[in-house]
């Protein structure tokens, strides 16, 4: 069950930042109803625990892993397939929350850059951590075929609003954009283990539509 690690690594990570126990619940509150919320179908609960297993495995290679773990919990908190800022409106989200505790500026400025960077997957900053993020966000791409035949179904779904004549075309464009990446994945690790894998999948998908 996602809702129980989720809490449970929300909780440990905010205790260092803030003793204001209603704020943080408030926020784990906000973040739970968001994930959860109807047509959501990739982009909730189970994609951040995704994420938080991901982040466990790989938290020695991170300068500054709680910056990275904010980013993971708020990267996705604004989703609306209607809408062209989601990133934009969830940093905004995330810089509100941390402004009223102890978490350092410089640090939420990182985490907001973070998030915003999910909307392209291009690390302008040269941060050694945003590559591990981005990667993380992106693992699902390079997982067995019938995971990622899964993951673009649920992603067809978060869309259904749209017709075929109008998502075929906008989903081809976001999946060329990944092939045309010099590489997908931006750090070693993930490279070595995802991106024959990642190019296949999307291969395979941008031949189906």
């Amino acid at each position: 069950m996602s809702i129980p690690v989720i809490s449970e690594s929300w909780a440990r990570l905010n205790h260092a930042y803030t003793a204001n126990t209603a704020l943080v619940q408030k926020a784990l509150t906000d973040i739970l109803t968001a994930y959860q919320a109807p047509g959501r179908h990739y982009h909730n609960l189970q994609h951040i625990t995704q994420l938080l297993t991901l982040h466990h495995t790989y938290a020695g290679q991170l300068k500054a892993p709680d910056t990275v773990l904010y980013a993971i919990f708020f990267h996705d908190i604004v989703y609306d397939v209607q809408q062209r800022d989601n990133e934009q409106q969830s940093a905004l989200a995330a810089g509100e929350y941390l402004r009223q505790t102890g978490f350092p500026t410089a640090d939420i400025n990182a985490v907001e850059e973070f998030i915003v960077a999910t909307q392209t997957h291009v690390n302008t900053l040269q941060h050694s951590d945003l590559d591990y993020f981005l990667d993380f966000d992106l693992q699902i791409l390079g997982t067995p075929p019938d995971n990622y035949q899964a993951y673009a179904q649920q992603i067809r779904q978060e869309y259904s609003i749209y017709p075929d004549n109008l998502y075929h075309p906008g989903r081809k464009k976001v999946l060329q954009h990944f092939m045309e990446m010099p590489a997908i994945y931006r750090t070693p690790a993930f490279q070595q283990q995802y991106e024959t894998q990642a190019r296949q999948n999307i291969q395979a998908e941008i031949d189906h539509l």
